[in-house]
């Protein structure tokens, strides 16, 4: 069988702050050093090892990335950096508090913007400096893959094709990869793989610095799992609903 092995990035400094996050490149906290740290120490106590190793452009995933690697003295393997991995954008959210948006906007409208599938948050205008196509590393990218805004089922178009054309091929090769990423391009690598639908995926959530093992035969999952006790992940998961955002 082969692995693949989903890892959200450790708690960022906004997701501490209780922050909309999206593409803004927020660091760990210490607290996510902590969890990236364990993240790696249970990779390698559960006897997992790479051949290949995906993350996003953003510092939050790359820093969980080098730290988890590092416990599993795997330093030395390449990392693919790919946008096509960031978290879902939020807009004219990003950078701030949730609790604040909830007083603007009510509680219904921001937990629709959060956990909604097909809903985006209200776009950041083309000119503001927080838009992407102001960051030299989307310099590169077509104008019309810049987003100023993202729901679920827009971050799950732009992964999937990463998925198919570059992980995909790995995994029938029979490497293990892991896929160091976001809460949101998460859900969306695990709503393709369990195959979850629309309606049920906004109840699904992600928790920071658990891996999620994927025992995989070709395309097929064959059984999936967190490196994690039943009580620690019931409250991880928990703690996951409130930075679904970040």
């Amino acid at each position: 069988m082969t692995k693949v092995v989903l890892l959200r990035h450790g708690q960022s400094e906004w997701n501490r702050d209780g922050k909309f996050t999206g593409w803004t490149d927020v660091d760990l906290s210490e607290e996510g050093r902590r969890e990236a740290a364990l993240a790696g120490k249970r990779l390698k106590e559960a006897g997992v090892v790479f051949e290949t190793v995906y993350t996003s452009v953003l510092k939050r995933a790359i820093r969980t990335t080098w730290i988890a690697l590092d416990e599993m003295d795997l330093m030395w393997l390449p990392i693919d950096h790919t946008w096509r991995l960031n978290e879902r954008h939020y807009g004219a959210l990003q950078g701030l508090s949730k609790e604040e948006m909830v007083e603007l906007h009510g509680k219904d409208a921001v937990h629709t913007w959060r956990r909604s599938y097909d809903v985006r948050p209200p776009p950041l205008d083309r000119d503001d400096p927080r838009h992407p196509r102001f960051d030299p590393r989307y310099a590169g990218l077509d104008a019309g893959d810049l987003p100023s805004s993202e729901s679920l089922k827009d971050t799950l178009a732009r992964t999937l094709p990463y998925w198919r054309e570059r992980i995909l091929p790995q995994v029938l090769k029979g490497r293990n990869v892991l896929v160091s990423a976001h809460g949101n391009s998460l859900r969306a690598l695990v709503k393709h793989l369990d195959g979850i639908s629309d309606a049920d995926i906004p109840g699904v959530n992600i928790p920071t610095g658990i891996p999620l093992v994927y025992e995989m035969d070709g395309e097929r999952v064959v059984e999936r799992r967190y490196l994690a006790s039943e009580e620690e992940l019931s409250g991880a998961k928990e703690k996951a609903a409130g930075t679904a955002s970040k």
